[in-house]
């Protein structure tokens, strides 16, 4: 039996669920033959359509309200013991209108990183990291819309709302948004400029490969980048600096999860293949000697003291388990989609914080009202 699954193109997205699925055909009989997106597509692309033609799917959370509206995919059974299983909230993000539409396997937030050789003290709080005595530390930041958007709401999280939208008229509030919004274009003032262009992927490649930057305060990580030997130069992740008079550091949760069809015609052996390669064992071992970056909590402890992990696991330990998850509301990636189209204007056109934030939160009202009427 030859099952088709849909995954993202980054060996972080792939290799762990190839490797997976060779040791699943020996242990099942049952093989898995896996096609790739982009990351953009990954965060974007309906789940809907691709349920139509793959049994298996990675996916995003924030698809999730969209997921149970459509019902595309076949709910799966919360494991037991859940506060075992996942780091930060990854289980609970997949879990929807009391269903649970996709099991995680891979946990990400977004965090800080730098090269250890060329910073040797990063910034701890914001203030100080946009402040003039730090124009000598190189400093890259990407802001492709969805990335720099993500930040916006790790910013203002970290000031005291995790709990978006605030209102029905706000996404985000004024004092907040401004003060976010200000520490962006401060950052893409301090360049590259090219960085609007930038996800996280680019801006690790850069600073694994060449002695252009020291410090990325805020970007999704990547475990392969503090794996030795993995580039030219090993990179080392940090916590995300806070705001003055603030204690919480609260990144916005990443990750992936898997998720079955409900379309499959062998849902008994899709379901079969998503509980074992997330769990445990399987995340302990294969996946994550594969370029995986595991989801289950008890991986994250087995394993955060090994020096080809620690980097990472290690590092990240207290952002991931305080991340906090986005919306997931039916009408949240129409939002986005809108607010991707117009987030380069505010770093090209140096647009006014709180002008710009206005416009968020108009779009932020089309958007909900819009599906409302709907």
């Amino acid at each position: 039996m030859i099952l088709k699954g849909m995954t993202w193109d980054h060996s972080r997205g792939y290799a762990s669920l190839e490797a997976a699925s060779h040791e699943f055909r020996e242990i099942s009989g049952t093989a898995i033959n896996w096609h790739r997106r982009s990351l953009q597509a990954f965060a974007d692309e309906p789940i809907e359509q691709i349920a139509k033609d793959y049994d298996l799917i990675v996916l995003d959370h924030p698809h999730v309200g969209l997921i149970a509206e459509s019902g595309c995919l076949h709910p799966l059974s919360v494991p037991d013991n859940p506060e075992q299983v996942s780091i930060g909230g990854s289980l609970e993000s997949y879990f929807w209108n009391g269903r649970q539409w996709a099991l995680p396997i891979d946990a990400a937030c977004q965090v800080a990183v730098r090269r250890q050789d060329l910073c040797k003290a990063p910034p701890s709080t914001w203030e100080d990291l946009v402040s003039k005595h730090q124009d000598q530390l190189s400093v890259v930041t990407p802001l492709l819309p969805v990335d720099a958007f993500d930040m916006l709401m790790t910013l203002v999280a970290g000031m005291g709302e995790t709990r978006l939208p605030i209102s029905e008229y706000e996404f985000i509030s004024s004092r907040s948004g401004e003060t976010a919004l200000s520490i962006q274009k401060a950052l893409y003032k301090r360049g590259p400029q090219e960085a609007i262009n930038w996800n996280p992927i680019t801006a690790l490649e850069v600073m694994s490969t060449t002695d252009e930057f020291a410090y990325s305060p805020c970007l999704f990580g990547y475990i392969n980048y503090a794996r030795p030997g993995f580039r030219d130069h090993q990179l080392a992740y940090a916590e995300l600096p806070r705001f003055e008079g603030k204690s919480s550091r609260c990144g916005i949760l990443g990750g992936a999860g898997i998720g079955v069809s409900a379309r499959s015609q062998h849902l008994a052996e899709a379901v079969e293949f998503a509980t074992w390669v997330a769990s445990e064992s399987v995340q302990s071992d294969v996946y994550i000697k594969n370029e995986g970056q595991p989801a289950h909590r008890q991986t994250w402890e087995k394993l955060s003291n090994d020096p080809d992990y620690s980097g990472f696991l290690a590092n990240t330990w207290n952002t991931m388990s305080t991340a906090w998850t986005r919306p997931r509301d039916p009408w949240f990636l129409s939002y986005v989609d809108d607010v991707c189209a117009i987030y380069p204007d505010f770093f090209l056109k140096d647009l006014d914080p709180a002008t710009f934030l206005a416009t968020l939160n108009r779009l932020y009202r089309h958007n909900t009202q819009s599906r409302a009427i709907a």
